[in-house]
């Protein structure tokens, strides 16, 4: 009878561990999806608004919103966020990753 129950845990413990690695993947795969699709978004913010005055003038709100954390928004930065999200409305960033995307521009 011990082995039995010897034998089923360890089957219990095989699958369960086969099932927590194809989770991992799973998760991993998506996480690394994500980060592309957001590195991708901020490469296009940074190659589209190189030369656009609305999107350079708010380089110290950006710098400044960066370094609080969100803490404290600028009215330049505010006139950035919609007009980058105005011309690309399909971009999947928070306030903070655009933010970071100016401060690369």
């Amino acid at each position: 009878m011990n082995r039995l129950r010897l034998l089923t845990a360890a089957a219990l413990l095989t699958c369960a561990s086969g099932a927590f690695a194809t989770s991992f993947i799973v998760t991993t795969d998506a996480l690394v999806g994500a980060t592309k699709a957001t590195s991708d978004g901020t490469t296009d913010i940074t190659n589209s608004f190189r030369d656009d005055k609305i999107v350079l003038d708010a380089r110290d709100d950006a710098a400044t919103f960066v370094a609080t954390a969100g803490q404290v928004r600028g009215a330049h930065l505010e006139a950035a966020l919609r007009h980058i999200r105005g011309k690309l409305p399909s971009l999947a960033a928070n306030d903070l990753q655009l933010a970071q995307a100016i401060l690369v521009i």
